[in-house]
């Protein structure tokens, strides 16, 4: 079984432009199409490999939640996890005209529980959310 979703779309914008944004916690929330992202908690500025940073949620509830950067590569690639190990990965390849092809994955193989998310309403939900953070990410850089 396939534990992976993922949405692509071209953005009017560079890769080095689109990634300042995706990593900067503050920024999050901007993007965030599953409307569960609040905001950054304590969070810096500046995201890089293998920093921690927090960030309040609400899905029925308020919540917060610690998450740490396990994939970064400069302006192309970055992914977080939390406590139960799934991914959130952006992956930003150039295109042409100063534009770029963003893609958001949720990728849970890397979880602690891969089976019991495949048989959630997670998956489903969650495609949904990639797909609306994708517009309202082309939405911030549209001309």
């Amino acid at each position: 079984m396939r534990h992976l979703i993922s949405e692509s779309r071209t953005v009017a914008a560079t890769p080095a432009e689109i990634f300042e944004l995706l990593a900067d916690p503050a920024q999050h929330p901007l993007i965030d199409g599953s409307g569960s992202v609040l905001a950054a908690r304590g969070a810096p500025r500046r995201l890089a490999l293998g920093m921690k940073f927090g960030m309040d949620m609400h899905m029925g509830v308020d919540y917060p939640i610690l998450n740490t950067v396990v994939e970064f590569e400069e302006g192309r690639l970055i992914a977080w996890r939390h406590f139960n190990g799934h991914r959130w990965r952006w992956r930003l390849e150039p295109a042409a005209d100063g534009h770029t092809l963003v893609t958001e994955e949720f990728d849970w193989s890397t979880a602690r529980s891969p089976l019991l998310i495949s048989l959630s309403w997670f998956p489903r939900r969650n495609r949904r959310a990639i797909s609306a953070s994708l517009d309202r990410l082309a939405d911030r850089f549209r001309p």
